[in-house]
């Protein structure tokens, strides 16, 4: 296990384009983070929230979310859930976030609030987490800018089509303006293609396209097409619970075992 004490590694799932397995991801890696012994933490910062959905957590009108976290009306420690995944923790998201861009931005330190909810929850022994992952919003937005802010670094996950690397650009433009301004430490984790399919001579064709302008900040493992991995969301489950023998389950792992090699030649150097 991970010894990052009270610091976890904070890793920003971001895409501004939606359905490129952005959520997928967040979760089932996660997952795999956790089946390996590491604690982790899921923020979901999406409106929508498939995240907290598809762990199985039933949002409800009344419950306290990300949102009460950034408007500042509660502590991150109390808006956090297990996931019922052992080591799984979400802290789930509700529609009142569709809002928040516009309550946010009259406050003080408005791209700070939860990098500032993270400071505070490291005080607290029983919610230690090795990895925390930010699932963003599928937009560049004050939501997406308080998640690199907090972030480490930054886990993109890119559909393998025709315009990937035409959105990629302006996503990468966005993680270096914040890096200059406002959080000096981001850097980008890595690039992970989804949806990828071997009968498909597009795939290769991206894959090797963001190779050569990415180079080793592509990973290895791509994560293929999978009925199996559409079909676990509607059962409120991470692949690796629906079915952890199937191509999809086996990626996310294999991903997992890489951004671990990667964060600790990382801690290494």
């Amino acid at each position: 296990m991970a010894d990052h004490s009270s610091h976890p590694r904070v890793l920003a799932v971001a895409n501004q384009k939606g359905g490129v397995g952005k959520t997928t991801t967040a979760i089932n890696l996660g997952t795999a983070l956790a089946a390996v012994g590491e604690k982790v933490l899921i923020i979901d910062l999406d409106p929508q929230g498939n995240a907290s959905t598809g762990l199985g957590i039933t949002r409800t009108p009344q419950m306290r979310s990300t949102y009460h976290v950034l408007i500042g009306e509660a502590q991150l420690h109390h808006v956090i859930v297990e996931s019922g995944i052992p080591r799984l923790d979400c802290a789930p998201s509700t529609m009142d976030l569709l809002g928040a861009e516009i309550e946010l931005s009259s406050f003080e330190r408005k791209t700070f609030r939860l990098m500032d909810a993270l400071h505070r929850l490291g005080g607290d022994a029983d919610l230690r987490y090795d990895y925390v992952l930010l699932d963003c919003p599928p937009s560049l937005n004050l939501l997406t800018i308080n998640a690199f802010c907090a972030a480490d670094a930054v886990l993109v996950p890119l559909q393998c089509e025709f315009f990937a690397l035409e959105g990629l650009s302006q996503l990468l433009k966005t993680v270096e303006r914040v890096r200059l301004n406002l959080n000096p430490r981001l850097t980008i984790q890595g690039v992970v293609l989804t949806m990828y399919d071997r009968r498909n001579s597009l795939s290769a064709q991206v894959a090797e396209d963001v190779r050569s302008v990415l180079g080793d900040k592509v990973y290895e493992t791509v994560i293929p097409r999978n009925v199996r991995v559409s079909e676990a969301p509607s059962h409120g489950k991470p692949v690796l619970l629906y079915d952890n023998q199937c191509i999809g389950s086996q990626a996310y792992i294999r991903l997992a075992s890489e951004i671990i090699r990667r964060e600790r030649t990382l801690r290494a150097a």
